[in-house]
């Protein structure tokens, strides 16, 4: 197969994280034909100067402006211009590239994101707190710029490659497949005294500590759904999770007749994101093959949601709909932070999540008085970051 002739204008938004790093595999691996505009890292000044020298962007920014003068001397005879900080990163994303890979850790993704979706880009979408926070206003502001959204969360990229657009109103329900993390088959006790190394060690992915901590705690699948339900229009009580501890099946998509679609692959992120860099067309490259009968045998198993209740948190969250996803993401990633930095247990961190959103729900904080809906979830973010930096106080004082 013939590889791909169009050029495209590229940034990488989080170039130094795991998703990044796939990205720039896959494009080093297939030989894809781009121009990177800009690449942006948050702290890690070592491995973007790293990449910004191996692939001459434009310009490298690191979030951190304590590290500008490092950037700079690291680049320096390379042509590449340093930048810094957060507004350094949202001018990156809108340089007007044709292809723009959104993925910043958390909501400090949004800005960036949004920026992008008003030049009408191509973003292939893997910070899912964009969609968390301001879904319908995303899409509708890429809409109007003519560009798209394209999922590269593995979920997501598969119901989006099986939901056939014509039946779209014929879908009985997306399930979105979980691997369990490494806590699957522990009891409660164990899981109180888990430890961050414990947490962050995926059975069947590489993904940075926050996103492990996630999946660990089954919030990744709770932030997965309301994800699916903006992205694909789909009812809260219509989109399900099953545990599928081989990760082979990436989700499903239920028709009204009984036919069940699913998208298949080995646990590797560079196949989701070839999908979002080609579509509709398919980027050929050394892709690591399916073996089915090297598995023997796929299994599943429903959620237990009284050990993971990060999943009810997130349905009660869409539930309660305007700010409440907003400021669920923002709790769960003051309470991940909190959990890794020891102050609080594994166990404490859907607790602190439950406990913010109460509060802020009971005061009636969770509509915000932003001037748009970005704005808004800007606002509510941070009020639930100041709500739940005093829950996990409290909870960090009982320890």
């Amino acid at each position: 197969m013939e590889p791909l002739t169009f050029p495209r204008k590229v940034v990488v938004l989080g170039s130094t994280g795991s998703i990044g790093l796939s990205t720039l595999s896959l494009f080093e691996e297939s030989g894809a034909p781009v121009e990177i505009l800009a690449l942006t890292a948050g702290r890690n000044v070592e491995r973007l100067i790293e990449q910004a020298t191996r692939w001459r962007p434009e310009v490298a920014v690191i979030e951190d402006e304590t590290k500008l003068q490092q950037l700079k001397d690291g680049l320096a005879g390379t042509g590449v211009r340093a930048a810094a900080g957060a507004a350094a990163v949202a001018e990156a994303a809108a340089m007007g590239a044709d292809w723009v890979m959104s993925a910043i850790v958390g909501a400090a993704g949004l800005a960036p994101t949004v920026a992008a979706a008003r030049t009408g880009a191509t973003i292939a979408l893997a910070n899912k707190e964009s969609l968390v926070c301001a879904g319908p206003a995303l899409l509708a502001i890429a809409k109007t710029a003519g560009g798209s959204i394209i999922p590269v969360d593995s979920e997501h990229s598969a119901i989006f490659q099986v939901l056939q657009p014509d039946c779209a109103h014929r879908v009985a329900r997306l399930i979105l497949t979980a691997s369990g993390g490494p806590f699957r088959t522990w009891d409660k006790a164990a899981m109180a005294a888990a430890t961050p190394e414990q947490a962050i060690a995926h059975p069947n992915w590489s993904m940075g500590a926050k996103i492990s901590v996630d999946s660990a705690t089954m919030m990744n699948k709770g932030l997965e759904m309301i994800e699916a339900s903006y992205l694909f229009g789909t009812p809260e009580d219509r989109v399900d999770v099953v545990i599928h501890p081989q990760s082979v099946i990436h989700s499903l998509v239920e028709y009204a007749d009984g036919s069940t679609l699913a998208q298949l692959g080995p646990p590797d992120m560079r196949s989701p994101i070839a999908c979002a860099f080609a579509w509709p067309d398919r980027l050929p490259w050394p892709a690591p093959r399916l073996d089915l009968a090297a598995y023997g045998q796929l299994t599943f198993e429903s959620p237990d949601l009284e050990r993971f209740p990060s999943i009810d948190i997130a349905r009660e969250a869409l539930r309660l709909a305007g700010g409440a996803p907003a400021a669920m993401n923002a709790a769960n990633e003051v309470a991940v932070a909190a959990f890794l930095d020891r102050r609080i247990g594994f166990l404490d961190i859907a607790a602190s999540v439950a406990g913010t959103l109460e509060r802020m729900n009971s005061l009636g904080s969770l509509s915000g008085t932003g001037s748009d809906a970005v704005d808004n979830a800007m606002m509510i973010d941070a009020s639930a970051r100041r709500i739940a930096a005093e829950v996990v106080a409290q909870k960090h004082r009982r320890l």
